[in-house]
């Protein structure tokens, strides 16, 4: 049944398709829950909106920072930085792009509601100098603003304003707002149609500013399905029903690759699959141990270290497509140090004897929380095996996506796996994101720290970087950050995931670091 309603979805969309009309049918395991382009630091939503609305700082297919939306920017002083903006810009309904825009998008990301924050790392708010030239004036030094800004996108003003969505949709609260229903961005692509968890349709912005770009391919709309069963999903590819499939399970690539008419495309993400530990709470909420946390002991947590067989959830779970990691920074990535990328061996007796001397000779029991999205569940799945062999008793709490990341964002967790990749490809944007206490001042601090570590002396490497001008200095602190998370254990880094695209031959995409499908750049034969 979910196959002929697939089907018959696609039948539909056609029958409205102008002749001619390169239409790119996309079939993925979830879709973004809001449209709102400051509201979630999720990766799904940025698939999505990354082809909707634009930042001032692009990159090109070679990854590369290139203008975008500004077409140069210097730095008048250290605390200001001066943008630029491309004249000729028009949103997807008509109005200009200036620099009031630029204005109120940094008023509107730096918002409490707002989740990207860190995309305008150190800027306490913009001035207008003109219709396009805006400074970003900043309390402290960034001396890679406009990696941070590659993340940062630009809402129109005058439309937020009639439709009342001046403020970034609360979305860990799941308010319901226009802009969490609606777009209206510079993007080479447009919101034709959204029903959510049916289809969204995406047609292009035929006066996007940049239709003469030689990356530019063939692409005029993006149907995109979101179809959770991934053998439903995959046989719609196989069958020629859907052109391209972002996340095919790693237990089915082989099969992809020789089965006639389809290829697959894959690649290093810029993206760490791992574990983390809430060392926090005085007593676990999920855990048979009361009265203490377990996991606040070093000794627990480096048990569980030794205890994890990542070779075989390479090779079992993964199909050899991810890479062992002992840092949250992948190689490609500014700041990596490879020092810092060293993992405990697997040592069972080991991972026994510490859990001894700590305390708990008889293990205990306590439940992981894991996101049912693949790859996320069959790792959840394969874990508590690996840990009942040291004595713990693991449950396996796989949520659905749609209620993960608030169960996540309310500290209602006490030991969780989760994925994450900058989206500025520099690693102190994951430290400070991922890892540094919250000071509810600064901006980014701890957004992404669920299990609440503090440590005083992580938290000041890292503010020392992240002001830190001499680009050695910094990648010097860095460094030394990392060894100390590579020590203390707050999170258990696992992989950095190798990610494969399907689609049929005659589709061609180049993967980037992010894997964002950027659908302009896409081809069809």
């Amino acid at each position: 049944m979910k196959r002929i309603a697939a089907t018959l979805l696609l039948m539909a969309a056609f029958a409205t398709n102008p002749a001619g009309a390169k239409t790119l049918k996309y079939a993925t395991q979830d879709e973004p829950q809001t449209l709102d382009p400051h509201a979630a630091q999720l990766a799904v939503t940025t698939r999505l909106l990354s082809n909707v609305y634009e930042p001032l700082v692009g990159r090109d297919r070679q990854f590369k920072l290139v203008p975008w939306l500004a077409v140069s920017w210097t730095q008048p002083d250290p605390l200001t930085w001066r943008f630029k903006l491309r004249p000729g810009v028009t949103f997807h309904d008509g109005a200009p792009f200036t620099a009031d825009d630029v204005v109120f998008s940094v008023e509107r990301v730096l918002a409490p509601t707002s989740q990207m924050k860190s995309t305008v790392q150190g800027v306490t708010h913009a001035k207008k100098i003109d219709d396009l030239t805006v400074d970003l004036i900043l309390k402290e030094p960034n001396p890679i603003l406009p990696n941070h800004l590659f993340a940062f996108r630009i809402m129109n003003k005058a439309w937020s304003v009639k439709h009342k969505a001046t403020q970034p949709q609360n979305y860990r609260e799941r308010e319901d707002s226009y802009s969490s229903r609606h777009a209206n961005g510079t993007g080479p692509f447009m919101v034709k149609e959204r029903q959510p968890d049916v289809r969204t349709v995406l047609t292009e912005h035929k006066a996007w500013w940049n239709r003469q770009s030689p990356e530019k391919g063939n692409v005029t709309e993006v149907l995109l399905l979101p179809i959770r069963s991934a053998s439903t999903r995959l046989a719609a590819l196989i069958s020629g029903e859907v052109d391209f499939v972002n996340d095919p399970p790693p237990q089915d690539v082989a099969r992809l690759r020789a089965t006639p008419g389809l290829k697959v495309v894959e690649s290093p993400e810029e993206r760490v699959q791992y574990l983390v530990f809430n060392t926090s709470a005085p007593e676990l909420v999920y855990s048979d141990v009361k009265g203490k946390n377990p996991l606040s002991d070093l000794r627990v947590r480096q048990a569980i270290g030794h205890a994890i067989d990542v070779e075989a959830i390479r090779v079992k779970v993964m199909r050899g497509l991810s890479r062992p990691i002992g840092s949250m920074v992948t190689p490609t990535e500014g700041g990596y140090a490879k020092e810092a990328d060293k993992r405990l061996p697997l040592n069972l007796d080991k991972a026994r004897a510490l859990l001894s001397e700590a305390g708990y000779a008889n293990g205990f029991g306590i439940t992981l929380d894991c996101g049912n999205n693949q790859p996320a569940a069959d790792i959840c799945r394969a874990i508590p095996p690996m840990l009942a062999q040291i004595g713990l008793r693991v449950t396996p709490n796989i949520v659905p996506t749609t209620n993960y990341f608030s169960k996540l964002q309310n500290f209602d967790t006490s030991f969780y796996l989760l994925s994450w990749g900058t989206p500025t490809s520099d690693g102190l944007y994951t430290l400070q994101f991922t890892t540094r206490s919250s000071d509810g001042k600064t901006t980014g601090n701890g957004d992404g720290n669920y299990g609440r570590y503090a440590n005083p002396a992580l938290d000041e490497l890292i503010d020392k970087a992240r002001v830190e001008t001499d680009l050695a200095k910094r990648s010097a602190l860095m460094r030394d950050a990392l060894l100390l998370l590579n020590r203390e254990i707050p999170l258990l880094p696992l992989h950095q995931s190798v990610i494969p695209w399907a689609m049929k031959k005659n589709v061609h995409a180049a993967f980037p670091p992010n894997s964002v499908p950027y659908f302009f750049r896409f081809r069809i034969d």
